[in-house]
């Protein structure tokens, strides 16, 4: 009931405000004849002023407490503010008694200027420190891009380069060394790892997983959304490049060219690197341009509960996205549970040892599916079968299946194939030309790559 309390803090801490400003401005006049008139009012306008000082204090100390706030910031805005309610105290105290218009004068100067200051703390544990400069930065507008262009983007740290100005742009006012909402802090490698009241934010090489990325991509109008909507939200590009970064491990201190670089990231580091459009908005091609239903809110939880990961693809949208690795079953009811969000899954990973041609026979009525993982599934050609009518299929991943080229040959009917991961099947180096025939404008993508050692790579020699 305390912190309840304390939520009121915003609304009662503009009443000494505007009232203690106001009586203090009226003080000054009044050492003017012709201002006398003003006087009757002061006595009353200082004793509503003190009552809501004290009032603000009290909640203000009840919402510090909460553990939203941290640091020498918050502890000094407080004792401003216990400031400011004696000195009011005071002043309303002595007004009758005290005659002389310099001493009343005097002390309505200075509780002027400890408004001000409590006032900018204030605005600082809300807003961040560098909210009243902010405007006056070079190339700052609101909602702008957050991440400065990158002239050398290979060269540059993925982390200090890019991830860092995002999140001090778009998220530090919120979960930075001031404030720490939801007592999650993003200004720090040791805090981004550590997470907050929920648990971890960032879950290294799952980004889907990852409760950043959730809450990120949650509807706008979800109170749990990040950043909270009359803030600026974060761009599709923005959104791509979080998820890249937490999908490649996380790390803190590799450089671009030491991530992999997949050809929907390849437009992203280059609008960072010229600077246009650098943090704009950039339109998924795979995300269908009308819209579908939103799915049953008790049909998701029952989804989540199972171990599934379901999320939105992206934001303000109602297609899902689904990943299976650590889904506990994959019986009969799961199935059912599948068929319930058919019309909004738009990218489905599968992989998982349960999966069997199956359960694809229950997928194939995702006719809106446009990514589709079955890495180390046991899937077989017949169960590929079931996939020819995914007329909106993108992209499919078959790692560690035993796909031949006969499951192949089934999937010469899907126009908009455009990737096909074939690492560890069992086409063999003959097939592949045949599947490049079947397949002229598919990416066609075998695996086992070998990356060259360059000399400033460490190496480790051991003794025979």
């Amino acid at each position: 009931m305390l912190e309840f309390f304390g939520r009121f803090h915003p609304v009662f801490v503009h009443l000494p405000i505007g009232i203690l400003l106001l009586a203090c401005i009226c003080i000054l006049l009044s050492c003017w004849a012709k201002f006398n008139s003003l006087k009757p009012a002061i006595h009353l306008m200082l004793l509503f002023g003190a009552l809501s000082a004290i009032v603000s204090c009290l909640t203000g100390y009840f919402l510090a407490n909460n553990g939203d706030y941290d640091g020498k910031l918050v502890s000094n805005h407080q004792w401003m503010g216990i400031s400011v309610a004696i000195i009011a105290s005071v002043l309303w105290a002595v007004y009758q008694k005290v005659k002389a218009n310099w001493a009343l004068g005097t002390i309505a100067t200075v509780l002027i200027v400890l408004i001000s200051i409590t006032g900018h703390m204030g605005g600082s544990l809300t807003h961040g420190a560098d909210y009243l400069t902010a405007p006056l930065k070079s190339g700052a507008t609101k909602g702008g891009a957050a991440i400065p262009p990158i002239p050398n983007v290979q060269e540059a740290f993925v982390y200090q380069q890019a991830i860092q100005p995002l999140l001090k742009n778009r998220c530090y006012s919120c979960h930075g060394s001031e404030k720490q909402k939801g007592k999650l802090r993003l200004d720090e490698e040791q805090y981004i790892l550590k997470g907050g009241e929920d648990g971890a934010a960032v879950v290294k090489g799952r980004a889907d997983e990852s409760e950043l990325i959730k809450r990120i991509l949650l509807p706008l109008s979800n109170e749990d959304h990040m950043a909270p909507k009359e803030k600026p939200q974060l761009t599709a590009n923005e959104i791509a490049l979080l998820k890249w970064w937490i999908d490649n491990g996380a790390d803190f201190k590799k450089k671009f060219k030491d991530l992999p670089q997949t050809e929907a990231m390849k437009p992203i580091l280059t609008a960072l690197q010229k600077g246009e459009n650098a943090g704009g908005e950039n339109k998924v091609s795979d995300i269908p341009a009308e819209e579908v239903s939103r799915a049953d809110d008790k049909v998701l939880k029952k989804i989540n509960d199972l171990g599934i990961t379901v999320i939105p693809v992206a934001q303000n949208t109602n297609y899902l996205s689904a990943n299976f690795i650590n889904a506990t079953s994959m019986g009969k009811d799961v199935l059912e549970l599948i068929k319930s969000i058919q019309k909004q899954l738009l990218w489905l990973k599968l992989e998982n040892s349960q999966v069997t041609d199956k359960t694809l026979a229950t997928i194939k009525n995702c006719k809106n599916l446009t990514r589709l993982s079955l890495n180390y599934t046991a899937v077989t050609d017949a169960g590929i079968s079931q996939l020819k009518d995914l007329e909106e299929l993108q992209s499919l991943s078959l790692v560690g299946t035993k796909v031949s080229l006969n499951g192949i040959n089934q999937l010469k009917k899907l126009k908009k194939l455009k990737f096909l991961y074939l690492y560890q099947t069992a086409v063999n180096q003959k097939d592949l030309a045949e599947i490049k025939k079947l397949l002229p404008k598919v990416n066609l993508d075998t695996g086992n790559y070998t990356v060259p050692k360059l000399p400033q790579d460490t190496m480790v020699i051991k003794a025979p």
